[in-house]
């Protein structure tokens, strides 16, 4: 069955898990349960994190209005010509992130994971940007 995940004991009795954490499906999942507690506002936007394969993609959105405030990613050029793992490319997006922000006049943020564990190339964008200044 496509988009489930059955153990041995599943097969025995025929029940079977629905995958959480591998499909898009449940990254939608937990996005939305992370979205019902985070908003972003004038005073304190979101940091909204986006990843794929080879890339990270951050943004910082005003949800009053629907506005992209800031935004960076290793499609940047300073960052795709950098040397690094793709864990320190992220931490310089969120260094170049928070350094946009404070151009912008921003100074705190409440930090929306997307869906992603916080762990690996979110962990490290966040981290990024805490040292670029930003409060999360």
């Amino acid at each position: 069955m496509a988009g489930t995940r059955t153990t041995s004991r599943a097969r025995a009795t025929g029940k079977v898990r629905p995958k959480t954490h591998a499909s898009a499906a449940g990254r939608a999942r937990r996005h939305l349960r992370v979205r019902k507690k985070v908003t972003g506002s004038a005073a304190r936007p979101r940091l909204v994190v986006n990843r794929s394969a080879k890339h990270m993609f951050a943004q910082i959105v005003d949800d009053s209005v629907g506005r992209t405030l800031a935004a960076a990613s290793t499609l940047d050029a300073s960052i795709r010509t950098a040397d690094g793992d793709k864990t320190a490319k992220a931490r310089k997006v969120g260094e170049l992130l928070a350094q946009r922000a404070k151009e912008a006049g921003i100074e705190a943020v409440v930090f929306d994971r997307g869906g992603y564990r916080y762990h690996g190339r979110v962990a490290a964008l966040a981290d990024g940007a805490r040292e670029g200044g930003l409060k999360l």
